[in-house]
């Protein structure tokens, strides 16, 4: 009887073990914020705009003089019609600086079917510039980041969609 005990003490202390290294492992800030980009542009494919909205930060300002309202307005009037567009990402980094965490990667549009969505497709593709999104922690919880800047130099917005 005691030896099963033991085992069991044992078992169940590597388990806990285990299960500790890999929330170490998984709340690290760098993949925090690679896992929120990600799921930030699996969101917008999928249009769960309060999902979206989940993710931006009240105070969320952008290069374009956007704010939190204006850019949630925006993507669901221009992707909210597009239909099977995926986003993908390509050199995508993640680093901390200053208790902000800054995800650069370059952004690519794919399956395109609206000719609103293949105008904002050809913009987005051809951009040499990677984005870049950045993300503050909101609490002390690991996992509490939200979107608080986007910026690409390259990209310009037209005056007439102000």
């Amino acid at each position: 009887m005691r030896v099963d005990f033991r085992i069991g003490l044992f078992v169940g202390s590597a388990a806990a073990i285990a299960i500790g290294f890999y929330c170490i492992w998984l709340w690290q800030e760098e993949r925090q914020v690679a896992r929120h980009a990600e799921n930030l542009f699996h969101r917008i494919e999928a249009k769960n705009w309060s999902a979206v909205e989940d993710l931006i930060a009240p105070d969320y300002t952008d290069q374009w003089g956007q704010d939190r309202a204006l850019v949630l307005e925006r993507m669901r009037l221009v992707l909210g019609y597009g239909h099977n567009f995926q986003l993908h990402t390509a050199d995508a980094n993640c680093r901390i600086e200053n208790g902000v965490g800054i995800w650069r990667g370059r952004i690519a549009i794919e399956g395109a079917d609206t000719e609103l969505i293949v105008a904002v497709k050809e913009r987005v593709n051809s951009l040499p510039t990677p984005f870049e999104l950045r993300w503050r922690r909101r609490s002390g919880k690991p996992w509490d980041w939200k979107l608080v800047r986007v910026s690409n130099p390259e990209l310009e917005i037209p005056a007439g969609f102000d």
